[in-house]
C-alpha cells in the first residue's frame, strides 16, 4: 500500500489561520492525529471526496472551527448529517465542555466516527448511528449544525423541533427557514466564493 501524505502540525496551523485566530496550542495534535485517521479510512471507503491533505484542513477543518466560533454557549449540540464528522467533531474538540452528539445514519460513517472519537479519547461526543428521527423525542439540543447534507430543506425540518434555541447552517444559498427561527446575517465562509455560515435563532 503506498504512504499515505500527511501534514505536520505546523502545516495544519498555517492553513488554519484564515479561519481561527490563535486556537489552543493542543488543538493541532488533535487534528493531526484525526487527519491521518481520515486518511487512512478514506483510502479504503469513501468518507469523503475529498482527498488532498491540505484541502481537508481548510474545508472541512478549517470551515468547522470557523462556524465553532459564532455558536454562542450551547451546553448541548446535535450535528445532523455528520458524515465524517463536519462540522460537529472540530466543534467538540474546541470546545470540550458543550455535549456533542453526531447524528449519521451511514454505517460505514458512524463506524469512522466511534473510531475518531476512541482514538481521540472524547469525552464530551455521542454517536448516534441512525437518522435523527428515530431519536426519543424528548431528544433536543441547544443547537443543530448542518454542513453539506444532501436534502437542506428535509435535514432543516428534521433539524428544527430538536433545537430549542439555534440552526447553525453551512451552505450556499440561504434555504427556508421555519417560521419560528430568525435568521441572522450570513457570514462569508474564508477562502470560498459561495458558501455561508447562517445562524437562526428562536426568541
Amino acid at each position: 500500500m503506498p504512504t499515505l501524505p500527511t501534514l505536520s502540525e505546523s502545516a495544519i496551523a498555517d492553513l488554519l489561520i484564515p479561519y481561527i485566530p490563535a486556537p489552543p496550542a493542543s488543538l493541532y495534535s488533535q487534528l493531526s492525529q484525526y487527519l491521518d485517521l481520515l486518511l487512512k479510512w478514506n483510502a479504503r471507503t469513501n468518507l469523503t471526496a475529498i482527498r488532498d491533505p491540505e484541502e481537508i484542513v481548510r474545508r472541512h477543518f478549517g470551515e468547522s472551527l470557523f462556524a465553532a466560533q459564532h455558536l454562542g454557549s450551547p451546553e448541548t449540540l446535535l450535528d445532523l448529517g455528520s458524515g465524517a464528522g463536519f462540522p460537529g467533531l472540530p466543534i467538540a474538540l474546541l470546545h470540550p465542555a458543550i455535549q456533542v452528539t453526531l447524528a449519521e445514519s451511514q454505517n460505514k460513517k458512524a463506524t469512522f466516527l466511534r473510531e475518531a472519537v476512541r482514538t481521540l479519547s472524547l469525552r464530551n461526543i455521542e454517536v448516534w448511528a441512525a437518522r435523527v428521527e428515530t431519536m426519543p423525542s424528548t431528544r433536543r439540543f441547544h443547537t443543530v449544525t448542518l454542513r453539506a447534507v444532501d436534502n437542506m430543506a428535509a435535514a432543516i425540518a428534521a433539524a428544527a423541533p430538536r433545537a430549542t434555541h439555534q440552526l447553525l447552517l453551512l451552505t450556499g444559498t440561504p434555504p427556508p427557514l421555519p417560521p419560528d427561527f430568525t435568521p441572522e446575517p450570513s457570514i462569508p465562509i474564508p477562502n470560498t466564493q459561495v458558501s455561508i455560515l447562517l445562524r437562526a435563532t428562536r426568541p
